[in-house]
């Protein structure tokens, strides 16, 4: 697992040259922000996730299969990284940030980076003035979605693992 990326994948790379092509801007990896989204929009206010289908378990695809061996391994691992998917995007969400999540099987469609980059279009632009407040308070949006993660990461490993709260 040593050689498993966490960016620069491929997937991730067709998506940030379909969305720099469409004349849209992004920062990279901001660790600030629950997560650490793969790309970020500020001017539209969005986040957009790149998720391998293996390892985020993308419902109904055949790279999602869980290996034939070790199942009690993977079971708990794969299910704790689905669960960190939902704390993060609510997270996301709960401090006003709109989330996008691009599958790896999806991203080899020429039509679905076309129709991603226009959901990306379809999200307001915020007027100029505006995007400067809130770069002033990205650090205190950021602290809110974090503390809400840990917060929801919390309540899950509760109902996971009661034994250990008793």
């Amino acid at each position: 697992m040593a050689r498993i990326r966490s960016r620069d994948t491929g997937p991730e790379l067709a998506v940030r040259r379909a969305l720099h092509a469409a004349g849209l801007r992004y920062r990279l990896h901001v660790r600030g922000m629950p997560g650490t989204p793969d790309m970020v929009l500020p001017g539209q206010r969005a986040v957009v996730e790149v998720r391998g289908c293996f390892w985020h378990q993308h419902p109904g695809c055949r790279n999602a299969r869980l290996p034939a061996t070790r199942r009690d391994y993977w079971l708990p691992k794969l299910a704790r990284t689905v669960e960190r998917d939902r704390a993060v995007e609510g997270a996301l969400q709960a401090t006003g940030w709109t989330v996008l999540v691009a599958w790896g099987c999806e991203v080899r469609c020429r039509d679905f980076l076309a129709g991603l980059m226009e959901r990306v279009r379809a999200i307001p632009r915020l007027p100029r003035n505006r995007l400067q407040l809130l770069k002033r308070r990205t650090p205190q949006a950021c602290a809110q979605g974090v503390r809400l993660l840990k917060n929801a990461l919390r309540l899950s490993d509760r109902t996971q693992h009661p034994e250990r709260f008793a």
